[in-house]
């Protein structure tokens, strides 16, 4: 699984968009989030923007233009890949592996932004973001 890549987030973006269901429950979201993988190859970072219960756009975007989202995940790649593997594993990522726990940690994946209103989204949708990341289990299953 290249996690590195447009093509896979449009992939969740898509998965997404396709069980509606699995998101009602979570409420409608507005959120423009960035998540940036740093890596020594040069790093990788995609912008996701979510309306209502849809994913509307996950694109690549350069690396420096990920605080022109509402909020930004930033963090090494392995750290990033370690998470995409739990959620192979489990369905779901658990434990201290979920988006949640890795930013408030702080540790490996930093929660940014340069609003405090955007940043606070992620506290308001990160069950969402989280549905939509776990799409790649769903994903998984499926091929």
């Amino acid at each position: 699984m290249h996690i590195d890549s447009a093509n896979f987030f449009v992939g969740l973006a898509d998965e997404m968009n396709a069980h509606a269901e699995h998101f009602r429950v979570l409420g409608d979201c507005d959120m423009v989030a960035a998540l940036v993988m740093r890596r020594d190859s040069g790093d990788f970072a995609v912008r996701i923007t979510f309306e209502e219960l849809r994913c509307a756009e996950a694109i690549e975007v350069p690396a420096g233009e990920a605080h022109l989202a509402d909020f930004y995940l930033d963090g090494p790649y392995a750290k990033w890949q370690e998470m995409f593997d739990d959620i192979l594993q489990h369905g779901t990522a658990s434990g201290r592996l979920t988006i949640n726990s890795l930013a408030l940690l702080g540790t490996d994946i930093r929660l940014r932004g340069d609003d405090p209103m955007g940043v606070d989204k992620f506290s308001r949708f990160n069950q969402t973001l989280q549905e939509y990341l776990d799409g790649a289990a769903r994903i998984a299953a499926a091929a």
